[in-house]
């Protein structure tokens, strides 16, 4: 029985321009970094909190996709709740003033 879910993948284009968005406009926080340099992949992996049990891992698209030819790398919806819904969006409109491109 699954009981959780751990880790959502996102593959981006740029991942260490999708870190600073995740953390500089979302306010998620940078948990574990790691990969191999002999496959020439990293990954970040970010959580809203440091024990947050459910995390976001930042994986560079162009590498899995040499990897793995046969993964379907669209972007995932993400759905997340928070207990001030109206304080969140306004702080979102004060951080998010341009559209980002991974």
């Amino acid at each position: 029985m699954i009981n959780k879910l751990g880790q959502v993948m996102l593959y981006v284009k740029d991942q260490d321009k999708a870190e600073v968005f995740w953390k500089d406009k979302v306010g998620f926080k940078a948990i574990a970094y790691g990969g191999s340099e002999e496959m020439g992949m990293k990954w970040i992996e970010i959580a809203p909190t440091e024990d947050a049990e459910t995390t976001i891992v930042l994986h560079d698209k162009e590498v899995i996709s040499k990897m793995s030819p046969d993964l379907n790398l669209g972007t995932p919806s993400l759905m997340f709740y928070s207990d001030h819904i109206e304080k969140l969006h306004a702080e979102f409109k004060k951080k998010i003033l341009k559209r980002v491109n991974w």
